[in-house]
């Protein structure tokens, strides 16, 4: 819900993005670190390199439909990982409930958070080629889990099957 001409704290624009999946968010942070989101996307997908997410491509910073854009549930675990471990500041924000912004309240689309303690965050995503996706990330004692389920037919199913994943691994 970013109005075009306002000027949005860094703090809002990141809950934005991990909290509600704001694309307007996404656009705006791309444009303003690196001037523009094909130039952000360049940088997206050198860092991919680096991480050897060797069968991920990225063609937009949304993760909207894109001939360039694919990505891997194991890629995405990869990511998921580095994230965790190299950005924990940054990470602490996938388990926020909720954002507001304009007085407009956003709750978190991971609903696994409001289900199980030990999840702790990551994200939800859909697209109609894709379907729904969920990479969830929980810790039990020492343990940290990350399962990233792609392609289901629903929120619930997503939900469903990311919960019998941790489950079983823990």
């Amino acid at each position: 819900f970013i109005e075009v001409g306002k000027r949005v704290v860094l703090d809002d624009l990141l809950n934005g993005i991990i909290v509600q999946s704001g694309n307007d968010s996404s656009v705006a942070l791309a444009e303003h670190l690196y001037g523009s989101e094909e130039s952000f996307v360049e940088q997206m997908n050198s860092m991919a390199e680096v991480l050897r997410m060797t069968n991920s491509s990225f063609g937009n910073v949304t993760g909207l439909p894109d001939r360039n854009t694919f990505v891997t549930a194991r890629d995405i675990a990869t990511l998921s990982a580095v994230l965790i471990r190299e950005h924990p500041r940054i990470y602490e924000r996938f388990s926020r409930l909720e954002f507001t912004h304009n007085n407009i309240k956003q709750r978190n689309r991971n609903t696994l958070l409001f289900r199980d303690s030990s999840v702790d965050g990551i994200k939800t995503g859909y697209t109609e080629s894709a379907g729904y996706c969920l990479v969830a990330s929980a810790k039990n004692d020492s343990m940290r889990l990350i399962s990233a389920v792609m392609g289901a037919r629903s929120n619930a199913s997503r939900v469903k099957d990311a919960k019998i994943l941790l489950d079983y691994g823990f």
